[in-house]
């Protein structure tokens, strides 16, 4: 009886731990995406900054001509 409680003492602490590592391991799966999310981003958005400043180049030189 008391063989069969340590057992299932023991096999509750490590199913909680293997629960642990396998959230720890989708977080970390989920980091490395946002992390790729957050690249994609900063690269549209210097891509939109360079597009902005040949429109205002453009725009001024307009004005200068007129």
């Amino acid at each position: 009886m008391v063989l069969q409680m340590e057992t299932f003492i023991l096999a509750v602490i490590i199913g909680t731990l293997a629960a642990i590592v396998y959230s720890l391991r989708v977080l970390l799966i989920l980091e490395r995406r946002v992390a790729g999310m957050e690249s994609n981003i900063q690269r549209l958005t210097g891509r939109i900054l360079k597009e902005e400043l040949k429109i205002e180049s453009a725009v001024k030189k307009r004005k200068k001509r007129k």
